[in-house]
C-alpha cells in the first residue's frame, strides 16, 4: 500500500522541507524536458530554431497554463478531504477533478489549433522563425493532454502527501526525452518537430506510469464509475477553486505575451539571448516552486483538519525558506548564469552573452517577492480562497503591460527584461498582506501552541 502522508502532525519546518526536496527535484527535471528542447535545438539546428522554440514559451504557458491552474486549484479539495480522513470523498473529488481536467483540456486543445495563426499575427512572430515556430507549438498544443493528466496526478499524490512517486516516474521521463529528441532530430531529421513529439511522449509516459501506480499502490483509492460522475458539491468546490486558478495562470500568462511582443519586435537575436535568459533562471528558482507546492498541501490538509494555527506555523517555516533560496538564487543568476548560455546557443555568443547578463541582472531583484508569490498564493489557495490569487494575477499582468508598452516604444531590450521583477514586486506585495489580513481579520484567535511534535 502507498504510503500517504499527514502533513496536520508533526513540525512544519521538517514536514515542509522533506515535502520540498523531492518536490524541488521533480521540478528541476521538469525543466529538463524544456531546457533539452532548447539545448539540443540550439546546439543542432541553430540560433534561428532556438529562436522559434524560445518563441513559444509565452504561448505555451498562456493555453496550457490555463490547465495547469486548473489542475492545481481542483486538487485543494482533494487534500482538504484528506485532512478531514474522508476517504469516500477523497475518491469522489479525485474522479471528479479527472472529468474536468480532461473536458477542459479538449476544449483549450481545439481552440488553439484552430487559432494559432491569429496569435501569432498579433505577437508579431518573426518572420525567419514563423514555420518553425508554428510547427513546434501545435504540436504541444495538440496533444496537451498528456501533460494536463500527468501535472493532475502528481498534484492528486501530492495533495495525498506523497511528492516522491511523481519525482521517480518524472526523471525517468526526461532521461527518455533526452533520448527521443536526440534520436527524432540527430537520426529522424524532424527538426523542431522532433524536439515537441519527445516532450508530448515523454509527458504520456510519465502520466502512464503515475496512474498504474495508483491502481495497483493505492487500493483505498480506486475509482469507481460513479466517482467520474458529477458530485455537485465537489464539482462546485473544484470549479470554484481550479477555473480562477486557470485563469490566474492565463492572466500572468497574457503579461507574458505582451512581452514576448515587445520582444519580438528587436528580432531573433534578442528572442534567443531571453529564452536563454529564461532557461537559466527557471532552473535556478525550482526551490520555488518546491516550497510552494509543499506548503500548498500541508495549508490543505491543515484547513480540512481545522488548525489554522499549524497553517500560521507553516507559513512562518515556508517564509524563512523562502528568502534563504532566493538570496542564493540571486547570487547564483548574477555570478554563474551568463557562462551557462554556451549550454544554448553557439552562434553571436559576443552579442547574445551580455544580453543573458542583462536579463539574469534584472530578474535577480527581485528573486524574493518571486518565491513569497509561490508560497502565499498557495497558502491562501490552501485555505479555500481563490479570488485572492486571481487579483494578484491581475496585477501580475497590469505591471507587465506597462512595461511591455513602454519597451515597444522605446525599443529596448532593458526595459523588457524589467518586466518580471516588477510584476513580482507589486503582486508578492499584495499576496503577503492579504494572508495578514485573513489571519488578523478571520483566526484572531491562532495560538502558536500545539505546533511542533505532537
Amino acid at each position: 500500500m502507498a504510503v500517504q502522508k499527514d502533513m496536520t502532525k508533526g513540525s512544519p519546518m521538517r514536514l515542509i522541507v522533506q515535502f520540498c526536496i523531492p518536490v524541488m527535484i521533480g521540478n528541476i527535471f521538469q525543466q529538463v524536458y524544456s531546457m533539452t528542447d532548447t539545448i539540443i535545438v540550439g546546439q543542432c539546428l541553430g540560433t534561428g530554431a532556438l529562436a522559434a522554440v524560445g518563441s513559444t514559451g509565452t504561448i505555451s504557458f498562456l493555453i496550457l497554463g490555463f490547465t495547469m491552474g486548473c489542475c492545481i486549484g481542483f486538487c485543494v479539495p482533494i487534500g482538504q478531504k484528506f485532512g478531514a480522513g474522508n476517504q469516500a470523498g477523497v475518491r469522489r473529488a479525485i474522479g471528479n477533478s479527472v472529468t474536468l481536467s480532461v473536458i477542459i483540456t479538449a476544449f483549450i486543445s481545439l481552440f488553439s489549433t484552430l487559432f494559432m495563426r491569429t496569435l501569432f499575427a498579433v505577437m508579431h512572430e518573426p518572420a525567419d522563425i514563423y514555420e518553425e515556430a508554428y510547427e513546434y507549438i501545435i504540436i504541444i498544443c495538440a496533444f496537451a493532454l498528456a501533460q494536463t493528466i500527468y501535472t493532475l496526478l502528481a498534484c492528486i499524490l501530492r495533495s495525498l502527501g506523497n511528492s516522491r512517486v511523481p519525482v521517480m516516474f518524472l526523471i525517468f521521463s526526461a532521461a527518455l526525452n533526452i533520448f527521443l529528441d536526440l534520436l527524432f532530430i540527430l537520426s529522424f531529421n524532424m527538426g523542431v518537430a522532433g524536439a515537441a513529439w519527445a516532450t508530448i511522449l515523454a509527458q504520456a509516459i510519465a502520466a502512464a506510469l503515475c496512474a498504474v501506480y495508483m491502481y495497483t499502490k493505492m487500493p483505498e483509492y480506486r475509482l469507481s464509475f460513479r466517482d467520474f460522475l458529477p458530485d455537485r458539491s465537489i464539482a462546485m468546490s473544484e470549479i470554484r477553486l481550479g477555473i480562477p486558478m486557470g485563469f490566474q495562470f492565463s492572466i500572468t500568462a497574457i503579461g507574458a505575451v505582451m512581452v514576448q511582443t515587445a520582444l519580438n519586435l528587436l528580432g531573433s537575436t534578442a528572442v534567443a539571448a531571453f529564452t536563454a535568459g529564461q532557461k537559466i533562471e527557471a532552473l535556478i528558482e525550482q526551490i520555488f516552486g518546491g516550497i510552494g507546492a509543499s506548503v500548498a498541501s500541508f495549508t490543505a490538509q491543515n484547513y480540512g483538519a481545522k488548525r489554522i494555527d499549524r497553517i500560521k506555523a507553516g507559513a512562518r517555516a515556508a517564509t524563512i525558506l523562502s528568502v534563504i533560496s532566493a538570496g542564493i538564487s540571486s547570487i547564483i543568476c548574477i555570478f554563474f548564469g551568463p557562462s551557462m548560455t554556451r549550454l544554448f546557443v553557439t552562434e553571436n555568443l559576443e552579442e547574445i552573452v551580455p544580453m543573458v547578463s542583462t536579463y539574469l541582472n534584472a530578474v535577480s531583484t527581485g528573486m524574493i517577492l518571486l518565491a513569497l508569490i509561490f508560497e502565499y498564493r498557495n497558502i491562501i489557495q490552501g485555505m479555500d480562497n481563490s479570488f485572492l490569487p486571481l487579483c494578484g494575477g491581475i496585477i501580475e499582468l497590469a505591471a507587465r503591460a506597462v512595461i511591455a508598452l513602454l519597451a515597444q516604444k522605446r525599443m529596448s531590450f532593458s526595459l523588457v527584461c524589467l518586466a518580471n521583477p516588477l510584476a513580482w514586486f507589486t503582486a508578492g506585495s499584495f499576496l503577503v498582506i492579504c494572508y495578514l489580513v485573513i489571519m488578523k481579520r478571520h483566526y484572531p484567535e491562532v495560538r502558536a501552541s500545539g505546533i511542533h511534535e505532537e
